[in-house]
């Protein structure tokens, strides 16, 4: 027996139609950093540019069908426009992570056989020297202040953005898409290997996007902003310009402004209610407010992931009055596939247990978790292997080039469709994650695992300790033994032993690192998280300044 109900596609273009209709008076504010103020477009402006957007693109640029358009933007509003117009008119949005080291930029670019580049103008230092070496590329669009001589001589035709759109009908015949078709990818930052490609369909970003406003998940509504510091080319912003544009979130939207000072100004001057971002600009936020006496009183809410956020930083914004909500996800989850709203029912007290863990899971998403012989493991909080998941806006593959089959690799896919994630954790039994480490990070020692997530959480609780991050290097006797290397405040006079004794307070004996290294900084990774390979190529080749108790 078949169902009643309309076959109506789930696609980015009815998320675009609806949120410049239905929410058009919401707004998408872009710092700017200048006197005059930061720069105010509705929602309604929005979709009307992202329309012209989509008929330059196809009248002017001649694009038609799936290619793929990349941008190389910061987090603004031209950049929502791209992200709406090119899904609704059947091309593909192709966010270039503009921290990543040239080689593999060309590489991304190349493999995706990327079209057409939108860049904003401050960025072109990055992008004219690789021009040469991307011979897909035929048109360079800009947008905004810039030296344009930097492209003089570039094979591909530059057209300037605003001149692009500028007169254009405000009316564009939208095709009807196939909700599984691609609308957006993201490539993983290649820690490992090649990067890979994720390629996120109509009906992926749509469900996803649903999730994202849910209670249950950020719980955004049109009375929210949102500062959105978590980047437009990472997992595409945690999904947040597809979800606010369906439920008339309005946006703060930090371009190139990312230090501690101008987010801590943009806050005081634009009282967002909500933001998202990575736990090492919440830090950098946090030295500002403590130095300064800055107000960030008007965010109630925090979505904080793409590393594991530190208790210690929860506890010091709840003094504050901002609730820090971990979240966990993946490129390859869309991303969200955690956030730890506590149950109901419970005092602050009883809360606190669940806050640490990465958090429930939504309907959208199974998970398993897979013991080192091949079992499925029970949920009980205590049985840790690694997590594997599946879902509606989980990829079954990675993008094998534009005349490649889909990837399915052994180690990234279970035979019967599952992701493997990569991380190791255990779930209790009402659904809540706590992972202990990345299965690539643990540390085996004599027979043993030793999370390496929670020496560093243990670490960072020093009031003297800013970042700490924790690796496995060789013993003879052991096999492996963490390597504490650590970032000390200003000022801090805590020595090894001090450490170690801090450590012992909460920390099992035999799991207390002997090697220690004083740092400048943790080096990170173009998404800003502790980039482990990194400590550890140092710590082989000698470079760092290590004492063994």
């Amino acid at each position: 027996m078949l169902s009643t109900m309309q076959d109506v596609p789930l696609t980015v273009t009815r998320i675009l139609r609806h949120g410049m209709t239905i929410h058009g008076k919401s707004q998408i504010t872009t710092w700017t950093g200048d006197a005059d103020g930061p720069e105010r477009r509705s929602f309604a402006e929005t979709g009307v540019r992202a329309t012209q957007l989509a008929g330059a693109l196809r009248d002017e640029l001649g694009v038609t069908g799936d290619e793929r358009i990349a941008t190389l933007m910061w987090n603004n509003a031209v950049h929502v426009e791209a992200y709406l117009a090119i899904p609704s008119m059947g091309a593909v949005l192709h966010t270039l992570n503009l921290r990543l080291p040239a080689e593999q930029l060309i590489w991304i670019v190349n493999h995706a056989a990327d079209r057409v580049v939108i860049v904003n103008g401050s960025l072109l230092p990055l992008l004219a020297p690789l021009l040469p070496q991307l011979p897909t590329i035929e048109h360079v669009v800009v947008s905004g202040p810039g030296d344009r001589s930097l492209l003089d001589g570039a094979a591909p035709r530059v057209h300037e953005y605003e001149e692009l759109i500028a007169g254009r009908p405000t009316t564009y015949d939208w095709p009807e898409l196939d909700e599984r078709s691609a609308a957006a990818m993201c490539y993983t930052s290649g820690t490992t290997g090649d990067p890979k490609g994720v390629v996120y369909s109509h009906r992926s970003i749509y469900l996803h996007s649903m999730q994202v406003n849910m209670t249950e998940s950020m719980g955004l509504t049109d009375k929210v902003t949102t500062l959105v510091v978590v980047p437009q080319f990472h997992v595409n912003a945690w999904g947040l310009p597809h979800a606010t544009f369906m439920t008339g979130v309005n946006m703060l939207m930090p371009d190139r402004f990312l230090q501690p000072a101008p987010l801590a100004e943009m806050i005081e001057r634009e009282r967002p209610t909500h933001a998202a971002a990575v736990p090492t600009i919440w830090q950098g936020l946090l030295a500002e407010v403590t130095a300064h006496g800055r107000d960030i009183s008007s965010m109630a809410s925090v979505t904080i992931g793409g590393a594991a956020c530190p208790p210690s930083l929860m506890e010091a914004y709840d003094k504050l009055g901002v609730r820090l909500c971990h979240a966990w996800g993946m490129t390859e989850t869309s991303p969200l596939g955690t956030m730890s709203n506590p149950p109901a029912g419970l005092s602050a007290e009883e809360e606190w247990p669940y806050r640490i863990t990465q958090g429930r899971f939504p309907a959208g998403v199974e998970a398993r978790l897979v013991g080192l012989g091949g079992d499925i493991l029970p949920w009980d909080g205590e049985s840790a292997g690694e997590l594997e998941v599946r879902g509606p806006w989980i990829t079954g593959a990675y993008y094998g080039g534009a005349a490649g089959e889909p990837l399915r690799p052994e180690d990234k896919f279970t035979a019967d469709g599952w992701l493997k994630t990569g991380d190791v954790g255990v779930i209790s039994p009402n659904g809540f994650l706590t992972l202990t480490d990345r299965a690539k990070d643990v540390i085996k020692s004599g027979g043993e695992w030793i999370s390496s997530v929670e020496l560093e959480n243990a670490l960072m609780a020093h009031p003297e300790v800013a970042e700490a991050a924790v690796v496995a290097v060789p013993d003879e006797k052991w096999g492996e033994r963490p390597l504490a290397t650590v970032v000390l405040k200003d000022g801090a006079t805590v020595d090894y032993e001090g450490l170690r004794a801090f450590l012992a307070e909460s920390v099992a004996k035999w799991q207390l690192p002997e090697r220690w290294a004083i740092v400048p900084a943790v080096p990170k990774t173009s998404v800003g998280k502790f980039d482990k390979k990194v400590i550890r190529k140092q710590y082989a080749n000698g470079e760092l300044d290590v004492t063994q108790l």
